[in-house]
């Protein structure tokens, strides 16, 4: 693509940070080193029309994890490891609401609540028997018991007769999120330039000269946010991981309010505007959802309608208007990476499926390494 000399000098001139990727962490991170360097040329380079890994696909879960998911991160990782994670969780997600404000992001504090299927009898009864132990671990964090016993209000079906509840757990509006976000960023002086795919760059003795599909430039550092999609960036220390959603038509006289888990955190679904909004699955086919393709599979859409009508809407007529899917960042190990890279490169990656709660704060991070 051939730039005018106008674009050159008011866009690709003289450009102190460019951020690749314009999602959560991406937007966080422009608007921190605009704090701190107030005078900075600061670009956003997007591949897609909106953005394009989670940010604007996920399901708006304003949570920290449930105690299923907890008791099995406390099996690959050290207590001290988990406490770090949930209280990063919990304090991204108090930035979030600060940094934009809770009725910008429709912030709604309904609680969140695990249910256990029947098949799942011996998780659900060490799950119930470790609320205490685990309530005493984050203790110190919260100050408060987080995690109870509650009668299943809802009406369920082929599951137990209580739930986990955690009364901290919200939801927020996604769109509305991102919307805002984006306007802070505008009103930051921040350029963002869709439709760039970053193909290549190369380290130059004082700054990045970046490739994109569409033009090169140069930058004086570059900082990469793209999470599911870092894989080559961080030596496959992050897999992608689609998301697959689907949410229904309304449906009249709803009683369904707040965030649900099921199955470990595989499953999850909520209310909105009058729908249950419902995603997951991944773990029927790890393989072929290690994937960055924007797609739905019959098998997980398929499973997700069945659980919608056996277990979450059991004697509820429903129909279903739309599904989508997007990407997350995983690994290993769910501590993010916020990394040096080299002298001018950096990144923030790995959001383990947590990015609402995170994001916001691994930008911050992100942007103070420079």
């Amino acid at each position: 693509m051939q730039l005018s000399y106008w674009e050159l000098k008011s866009w690709f001139s003289n450009v102190d940070f460019t951020i690749v990727g314009s999602g959560i962490v991406g937007l966080h991170t422009a608007l921190r080193l605009r704090e701190r360097f107030p005078k900075a040329k600061i670009i956003l380079l997007e591949k897609g029309i909106l953005p394009q890994g989670a940010s604007t696909k996920n399901a708006g879960f304003a949570c920290f994890g449930s105690i299923s998911e907890i008791i099995d991160d406390l099996k690959t990782h050290s207590e001290e490891e988990v406490i770090q994670l949930i209280s990063k969780r919990y304090h991204g997600l108090q930035l979030l609401r600060k940094n934009l404000g809770d009725e910008n992001l429709d912030f709604k504090p309904f609680g969140g609540y695990e249910i256990f299927l029947k098949e799942d009898e011996s998780f659900y009864i060490e799950c119930l028997q470790r609320i205490s132990f685990i309530n005493d671990i984050i203790k110190p964090l919260f100050k408060t018991e987080v995690f109870s016993k509650e009668i299943d209000r809802f009406g369920f079906g082929n599951t137990f007769e209580y739930l986990i509840f955690n009364p901290l757990e919200g939801q927020i509006d996604t769109g509305k999120m991102m919307q805002s976000l984006l306007k802070k960023v505008y009103q930051n002086d921040i350029l963002i330039v869709n439709h760039q795919t970053v193909g290549s760059y190369t380290e130059i003795n004082n700054g990045v000269e970046v490739i994109t599909n569409n033009l090169s430039f140069k930058t004086n550092k570059l900082l990469f946010t793209t999470n599911g999609f870092a894989s080559q960036l961080t030596n496959n220390r992050v897999t992608p991981a689609r998301a697959q959603v689907l949410i229904t038509k309304p449906i009249e006289n709803l009683d369904i309010k707040g965030t649900f888990h099921l199955d470990r955190g595989y499953y999850y679904f909520r209310n909105i505007d009058n729908r249950i909004l419902f995603g997951g699955g991944r773990n029927l086919d790890f393989e072929g959802e290690t994937t960055t393709e924007l797609k739905t599979t019959e098998l997980i859409q398929n499973r997700l309608e069945d659980l919608l009508k056996t277990v979450i809407l059991p004697n509820t007529a429903f129909e279903i208007e739309h599904r989508w899917s997007g990407i997350m960042g995983v690994g290993n190990h769910k501590k993010p990476i916020v990394e040096q890279l080299s002298n001018h490169v950096f990144c923030g990656v790995r959001m383990g499926g947590m990015g609402v709660a995170i994001g916001s704060l691994i930008g911050q991070e992100l942007a103070d390494l420079v």
